[in-house]
Order: C-alpha cells, then sequence, then structure tokens
C-alpha cells in the first residue's frame, strides 16, 4: 500500500474545519493534502494564501491547479495516492481535493458535514477530475 494513503488513512475521522490542517482536530481538503506533504517532506513549500471554502466560485486564474503543478508532479498512470484535483461544477475553479485509494474505487477527502473519510470514487467524482498529481519523492533521511 502506498505510504500515502497510509498516511491518508490516519486523518480518518478528523472533523472539517476550513482552512485548518490538524489531524484528529480539524482539517479542509487541502489540510488533508497539506498534513500528508509535511509528514513526508518538513515543513510547508510555501505560505498559505486565503481561499474560500465555496466549491462553485468562479474565477479566471486556477490558482489551485498552479500551486499543485508548482509543488507535486503531474500523473499520467494512476495509482493510489495520488492527489486528485476536482471541479465540481462546470465554470467553476477546481478547488477539491481527494487522494486515491482501492485501486482507484475509492478516495479520502474532506466533506463539510462528515469530516475526512474514504469514499466510492462513483462514476460522478470520477468525471469531476480535472488532474492528478503525485508526491514527489522523499528527502533522504525521511524514509
Amino acid at each position: 500500500m502506498s505510504d500515502v494513503v497510509t498516511l491518508a488513512r490516519g486523518w480518518l475521522g478528523t472533523p472539517y474545519h476550513h482552512r485548518a490542517a490538524q489531524q484528529g482536530a480539524g482539517a479542509d481538503c487541502l489540510g488533508l493534502i497539506r498534513g500528508i506533504w509535511t509528514a513526508r517532506h518538513g515543513p510547508e513549500p510555501a505560505p498559505l494564501p486565503p481561499y474560500t471554502p465555496a466549491w462553485d466560485e468562479a474565477g479566471e486564474v486556477e490558482l489551485l491547479w498552479q500551486a499543485l503543478a508548482r509543488h507535486l508532479d503531474p500523473v499520467q498512470v494512476p495509482r493510489d495516492g495520488d492527489v486528485l484535483l476536482f471541479r465540481l461544477q462546470p465554470r467553476a475553479l477546481a478547488k477539491h481535493l481527494g487522494i486515491q485509494t482501492q485501486g482507484g474505487a475509492g478516495f479520502i477527502h474532506a466533506c463539510p458535514r462528515a469530516g475526512i473519510i474514504e469514499a466510492p470514487l462513483s462514476r460522478p467524482w470520477a468525471r469531476r477530475i480535472v488532474a492528478r498529481f503525485a508526491y514527489p519523492a522523499r528527502p533522504q533521511g525521511m524514509e
């Protein structure tokens, strides 16, 4: 099993809290991704800019997508542990994240009412994936 999936499963049951990244205490979908980064790589690579919790936010610039592309590796062949970027509304910004699990049949993500959960990667979810990324290799000494 991917070490990313193992780390992500450690966050299951963490309550939802916008902009938080504290395992067991509170996190949103980006907080989950940030928490896994910290566990694998140490300090976060950049300060976190302000963002809203709205999944239907419109805009011209895909800031989250650009940030992921700067710090993570693009994925050609999907595998467990991938960071999934979702666009939940057709003309909205891509603003939801999850971690692929179960050979592509599931994913771990944050829901406002349920907190961090593992859910089926059903067809409605899968068709909203706009990009996949992988965490870079772990630095020497953090393996």
